[in-house]
């Protein structure tokens, strides 16, 4: 091997087997049990009085914003803590003790990190100091900041034309720095602004932008206390937004139901006892989901249109199910959605959803005389083929019934990470605004690119082609977000250079391009000084809220910098100092630099004040049923087809899915307690009337297979469990499943991953 060429490096970790044990999935989420485990890691991580002084500010006004899910604060924050199980896990692994220096790069190669599982990758510590991979070398070596940004800027220059660099964007950034971020793309003169969003929520933001003018959800908080109805689709709050359980406790205890849609019974919708109060902690807790319809894999927009169907005889018979009202007013398309339900068979639609019809019939009569009605959902809903159809799906309901722009009711994507709506919001977006851009161009005075730039698919397809040779991430582990792993890993390595902004070590770090730069930067949780004053940032909440957060930490180490500095230095190298644009300033002077987003940004106007205490909702066009800029001024029922997925009879539609000890591609540990696994994640769920046609028993080891266009992919070593899954569905947690994901396979219109639905074969090792 010529190491000039290439480095032996792995994308994925060890396949060997860690130890499992298996209990009965648990019955109820939170309680004593969640918060003794959140203790336990942070204090492992943390030790114990740093532990409980850093957890006593998180999500507290004048705190710091928990780095992990972007659900909302309350108004009223508990003083027992504002925080989950996994938020004291995500503060855990930010503000770990452990740290990475020079001596462990030195130490370890990448060729021997990339060995290691995630797991262990992101134990390692805190990043403190900025590091580089030559070209032909397998250790990382110090660099300092000035000669890392020189570099940078040099590469830049390098290319033939500004559409060669990729500017990925994670949602742990600040809206700051994201806006930074991408007014620094713009001013290079491309839109190549992927995010994370595009692998998750882009189906909702392209769903809900069609039909109802603006790709965010409609409800707030204190929606949650006066529904008579929420629905749950695709989505385990327990484990992805715990917090969330307390408002669907509200609902219930307001005499609210809730229906739960989902492959998975998961238990956070199960049963909640609430760790923030005692009666919660000590007696048995509140029952959440009254109804739950364990729909098949991607048969959701059969379940939404046999219930629609149903609802359309109800309403023949005395006019008083839909709001009819709402509906001559505020929509169209009616008349073409009933004929589009009028040519399915309710029998066809229930055999193709795997429901028994007295759950559909009691979810069909709930829903009957109701008006405020929440819809949540989340992956389960956006990763697939139809991801864009599932959500539109869920708008013809509430449109339906008139359940938006009053309280109790309204549309609700529950957001992964904690800024990854307010990224979105400040301009990171790869297609082209000509409102955002004659704003900038007015604000700073240079003309941004007028040509539409890459997502995520393309990104990755950019570099694979060479045609794009400099990959910039602001947060984020990309290689194992992203789909296709093995094909994602050799677009990397294609480019010439690849930047990581981050705060710890991960996969990411070791699959690179020729050149590599690791810049280390602040954590949510620390402490941001610049001549000796604090400085705060801003983010927004999954239902657009936007609120400062401060750091409570003293840095890691001295030689990191915030993510506005370090977009600012790498700006003022490229520039070298002389742009119109005076990115010194405005990477040093956040309230300079928010004076100019306001500037730009509808509803960011006097933000260095409105962001103050609880913070302020920005404007939402659906809460004012306001759909003037729609093109016929109304919110649109849409017509959506069946997903088809013609399985051969060997194959399963298999879904990814995180286990408790994991927040997006972090692995907080190897246990998954909700489900019973314990101590492994090569695990794959599996009903057992497959296992015993298979004749496979628990246990026992399997390899996964796709085959898409010819090209087969495979995972290995896989310890199969019987499970409490739809027949012909299967589950297994990413990133360790991300490698069958093809790289062509993703949503119509949003391009994002087809995640949860892949077709997959099984084949035992003997």
């Amino acid at each position: 091997m010529d190491k000039k060429k290439s480095r032996n490096v792995r994308t994925q970790g060890s396949d060997q087997f860690t130890g499992i044990k298996l209990t009965q999935p648990a019955t109820h989420a939170a309680g004593f049990t969640g918060v003794k485990v959140a203790l336990q890691h942070a204090f492992k991580e943390m030790g114990v009085v740093r532990s409980l002084k850093t957890l006593s500010h998180m999500n507290q006004i004048d705190g710091f914003d928990c780095p992990g899910c972007a659900w909302p604060d309350p108004e009223k924050r508990s003083k027992l803590g504002e925080y989950c199980e996994n938020g004291a896990k995500a503060l855990s692994e930010e503000a770990t003790n452990k740290v990475i220096d020079a001596a462990f790069f030195a130490k370890y190669s990448v060729e021997e990190i990339s060995g290691w599982t995630d797991f262990q990758i992101g134990k390692s510590g805190r990043l403190t100091q900025p590091m580089i991979l030559k070209p032909g070398e397998v250790h990382y070596l110090p660099i300092s900041w000035e000669d890392a940004f020189k570099t940078i800027a040099k590469s830049l220059h390098n290319l033939n034309n500004p559409d060669e660099a990729i500017f990925y964007t994670s949602g742990r950034s600040s809206n700051e720095a994201a806006f930074l971020y991408g007014l620094f793309a713009r001013a290079l003169g491309t839109n190549n602004l992927p995010d994370c969003s595009n692998m998750c929520h882009e189906s909702s933001g392209v769903a809900l932008s069609e039909t109802l003018g603006i790709g965010k959800g409609s409800v707030k908080l204190e929606d949650f206390d006066k529904a008579e109805v929420v629905m749950v689709i695709g989505q385990n709050p327990g484990t992805n937004h715990p917090r969330m359980l307390s408002a669907l406790e509200k609902c219930k205890k307001n005499g609210g139901k809730i229906i739960s849609i989902n492959p998975l019974l998961e238990a956070g919708l199960t049963r909640f006892d609430n760790p923030q109060e005692i009666f919660g902690m000590l007696a048995s807790g509140t029952t959440l989901s009254d109804i739950h319809l364990q729909v098949k894999i991607n048969q959701d927009v059969a379940l939404l249109k046999l219930i629609q169907k149903k609802l359309v005889r109800l309403d023949a018979e005395n006019n008083s199910v839909f709001d009819h009202e709402f509906i001559a007013k505020y929509t169209e398309g009616y008349e073409t959605l009933l004929s589009d339900l009028d040519a399915y068979s309710e029998t066809e639609l229930l055999r193709l959803t795997g429901v028994a019809q007295k759950y559909v019939d009691e979810v069909v009569n709930l829903l009957a005389d109701k008006t405020r009605i929440i819809i949540c959902w989340a992956m389960g809903l956006t990763q697939h083929k139809n991801g864009v159809d599932n959500i539109k799906e869920c708008v013809n309901l509430l449109l339906l019934k008139g359940s938006l722009g009053k309280p109790g009711a309204g549309t609700c994507p529950v957001r992964g990470h904690s800024n990854v709506q307010g990224d979105r919001t400040v301009g990171i977006m790869h297609y082209v605004s000509k409102r955002f851009n004659a704003a900038v161009k007015a604000a700073f005075g240079f003309d941004p690119p007028q040509h539409h730039g890459v997502d995520v698919v393309h990104a990755i397809k950019a570099m694979h082609a060479g045609k794009a040779k400099v990959f910039v991430a602001l947060g984020g582990n990309f290689v194992s977000a992203a789909s296709d792993t093995e094909y994602t890993a050799a677009a990397l390595e294609n480019c010439d250079l690849t930047v990581q902004i981050s705060t710890k070590l991960n996969r990411s770090h070791c699959i690179t391009g020729k050149t590599a730069i690791i810049l280390p930067t602040l954590g949510r949780s620390e402490r941001d000084i610049k001549n000796d004053k604090q400085r705060h940032f801003t983010v927004e909440n999954s239902m657009g809220i936007v609120h400062r957060s401060k750091g409570f930490l003293e840095p890691v180490s001295e030689d990191i910098k915030s993510e506005p500095e370090i977009v600012g230095g790498v700006a003022d190298a490229y520039f070298k100092g002389d742009h119109i644009v005076n990115w010194k300033t405005l990477s040093e002077d956040y309230d300079v630099l928010r004076e100019k987003m306001g500037q730009v940004i509808n509803g960011f106007e006097q933000v260095n004040q409105k962001s103050n205490g609880t913070g302020y909702y920005l404007p939402n066009n659906v809460r004012d049923l306001d759909f003037s800029h729609l093109p016929n001024k109304k919110a649109r029922f849409s017509v959506t087809p069946l997903p088809e997925h013609d399985l051969e009879a060997s194959e399963f539609l298999l879904m990814s899915i995180r286990s408790h000890d994991q927040f997006n591609t972090t692995i907080y540990g190897l246990n998954d307690r909700y489900r019973g696994v314990f101590n492994e994640r090569r695990v794959l769920f599996m009903n057992e009337k497959d296992m015993k046609s298979l004749r496979l028993k628990s246990l026992d080891v399997v390899n996964i297979l796709s085959c898409y266009n010819g090209t087969e992919r495979k995972v290995f070593n896989f310890l199969v469990i019987p499970y409490n899954i739809p027949e012909g569905n299967l589950a297994a947690y990413y990133p360790e499943t991300n490698p069958l994901i093809p790289i062509d396979e993703y949503a119509v219109k949003s391009n994002t991953p087809i995640s949860k639905s892949v077709k997959v074969t099984l084949e035992k090792v003997k």
